[in-house]
């Protein structure tokens, strides 16, 4: 089983900052691209960042300059850290990662139980 725990969500006025963590634990053979997605309220998921196992990262164009990916391979750990933060960025926000469970088994996604974090004055 794997599972993967979010945490550092929160309540934060514009222009503050936040930094979401996701661990992940569990029989893991190896990890490729670990990524945050969110959903605002009658919106669809979107992507926020995505790191690939290689350290490449894309980020979507409304967080770019503000929004930080970072992982930590050795505790299987992704960052979000959220700077200059708006209150369109209000949302639930959920990290994957893309995993697999053994050398033969093919890549598999899953995902945190989610983060809420508010952008309100």
């Amino acid at each position: 089983q794997v599972q993967l725990v979010e945490s550092g969500g929160g309540l934060v006025q514009p222009g503050g900052s936040l930094r979401l963590s996701c661990a992940a634990s569990g029989s893991i053979f190896s990890i490729n691209a670990m990524g945050w997605y969110r959903q605002a309220p009658g919106k669809q998921r979107e992507l926020v960042a995505v790191m690939t196992s290689g350290g490449s990262t894309n980020y979507a164009d409304s967080v770019k300059g503000r929004f930080t990916i970072s992982r930590d391979n050795a505790k299987n750990t992704v960052y979000l850290q959220m700077n200059s933060l708006e209150p369109g960025d209000t949302a639930v926000y959920y990290c994957n990662v893309d995993l697999k469970l053994s050398a033969t088994s093919s890549l598999r996604r899953y995902w945190g139980q989610g983060a809420q974090v508010t952008v309100s004055s």
